[in-house]
């Protein structure tokens, strides 16, 4: 897995970047352009926390992108956002759910 072209001086510095250059994930894994896997402990700080590649999670990413809506607010309807609902509810303690970041 080689990347080129990379512009890490074109970011703002705002903190410092450590480690290799990530180019793929897969389960629960990050993997660096040599190739060498690293265990991400790190997702859910403005990241997806589902895992790299999973099946599941890449279909309803792809049917997201075919229909165009990849991101909607909370202040319009969408079947995937009631469909999610409904499962949560059906399988929690909740009656409701609220979504927000």
């Amino acid at each position: 897995m080689t990347v080129t072209s990379t512009a890490p001086e074109a970011l703002l510095g705002v903190y410092a970047r450590v480690g290799p250059l990530l180019v793929a994930g897969e389960g629960s894994e990050v993997i660096a352009e040599d190739g060498t896997r690293y265990l991400d402990f790190v997702a859910g700080i403005a990241v997806n926390a589902l895992g790299y590649n999973h099946p599941v999670f890449r279909g309803a990413v792809t049917r997201a992108l075919e229909s165009g809506l990849v991101h909607v607010s909370n202040l319009y309807r969408t079947e995937p956002g009631e469909r999610l609902a409904a499962e949560l509810v059906a399988h929690s303690f909740a009656d409701r759910v609220f979504f927000c970041n």
